[in-house]
């Protein structure tokens, strides 16, 4: 009670530090942080959104996406992509001004980093993270762990497909959604980190060609189910035929046509063969031109889709998988980056970024398929 300072006050200091040390407080401040409910308030740690995590049998993809995907040349170029960003690993850093420029100083890394979902490979997590921003424009994990701080140390993927936001209906987003559904229920987007691609998605920005390029391989198939050509029946004799009559004939004939069986014509209708060559039938320049505007819309380099311009080559494959990353994947790697560098994921002032080096080295080679295999001769091996 000295120095003026009244008994009470000093009765509540002594327990204020007596609650510090108690086993209950050591708890809690090393247990993970409580959710945070929302500025719209509403939502909670057991959002029925969350009860759908995990429950594999109805997570979507979207029928626009499994369309786009369906076409030869958007494959390749997603695969493509999805092999560059599945072998660039996650760095941290931090900046300092040094000699009037900013420097990065490498940090030892979170433990997440190197695997963000320890259910899945890094690879194959960060290749379905790509494929939602290039067909959507955008992506989402959802945390599922915290580390002491309150920052995450675990994710899952949620597909995009499966997840609607009433506030933006697309195709263009135009921030991180503050009411999100997925499968139909409310989650917490507090336990979000979403992804938002500098691009608009493929399947809004592009549309007309995906059904121009699924048209064009309707039409492809149809035409090679026979081999052969394509023409007209026509009736040079005899009573005429009815429109029935002549639909019939023409449905008989090219059943049979079809199944490669023989037709059989009396002497009244002949068949007159169209001038389609195999490959005008085929549709070849056709789907040429459609892989070239999937390329173009993918942002990839034509020559890596299998589609030559005549006018861009290409000196090495080094040069082919730069044109690869900085044509098609840094835009998706930085964005991916940035977000993983927010506030909401890392301290202020940490920061991560993908490492291309090694992909884009001279000397990258896959499964180290160059080296040269050394084998024991018998003498060497009794020798052991």
């Amino acid at each position: 009670t000295s120095v003026g300072v009244p008994p009470n006050f000093t009765q509540i200091g002594q327990h204020r530090r007596m609650a510090l040390f108690s086993k209950g407080a050591t708890k809690a401040a090393i247990s993970p942080a409580p959710a945070k409910a929302a500025a719209a308030g509403g939502y909670t740690s057991n959002a029925a959104g969350v009860s759908m995590i995990g429950q594999y049998y109805s997570y979507q993809e979207g029928e626009a996406r499994n369309r786009a995907i369906s076409v030869p040349a958007i494959n390749r170029a997603r695969d493509l992509m999805a092999s560059v960003i599945g072998c660039m690993p996650l760095r941290m850093y931090n900046e300092r001004w040094m000699d009037g420029r900013r420097e990065k100083i490498y940090l030892d890394p979170r433990s997440w980093l190197r695997r963000p979902d320890p259910t899945v490979p890094y690879q194959f997590l960060m290749a379905w993270t790509l494929d939602d921003l290039l067909m959507f424009g955008r992506a989402f994990w959802y945390i599922t762990a915290r580390t002491a701080d309150g920052y995450p140390a675990a994710f899952t993927r949620l597909p995009a497909g499966s997840i609607t936001t009433p506030q933006m209906a697309g195709p263009v987003w135009f921030a991180p959604a503050k009411e999100v559904y997925f499968n139909g229920g409310m989650i917490n987007p507090d336990d979000l980190v979403q992804f938002l691609s500098p691009a608009q998605g493929l399947i809004y920005s592009s549309p007309g060609a995906i059904e121009t390029a699924l048209k064009i391989e309707a039409a492809r198939n149809r035409n090679a189910s026979s081999s052969i050509p394509s023409g007209v029946l026509r009736q040079v004799g005899g009573e005429p035929m009815t429109a029935q009559e002549l639909a019939d004939l023409a449905a008989a004939f090219n059943q049979a046509r079809a199944t490669n069986q023989t037709a059989a014509l009396n002497e009244f209708v002949e068949y007159k063969e169209t001038s389609m060559t195999p490959d005008k039938m085929l549709l070849i320049d056709s789907a040429n031109y459609s892989a070239l505007e999937a390329a173009r819309i993918a942002n990839v380099p034509p020559y890596l889709v299998g589609v030559s311009t005549g006018s861009y080559s290409y000196q090495s494959s080094q040069q082919a998988r730069a044109d690869l990353y900085i044509f098609g994947v840094k835009l998706y790697a930085e964005a991916i980056a940035e977000t993983l560098s927010m506030d909401n994921v890392l301290p202020r002032g940490t920061y991560v970024e993908f490492d291309p080096t090694e992909y884009l080295s001279e000397n990258y080679t896959a499964d180290r398929m160059d080296e040269p295999v050394v084998e024991n001769t018998q003498e060497q091996i009794a020798n052991r």
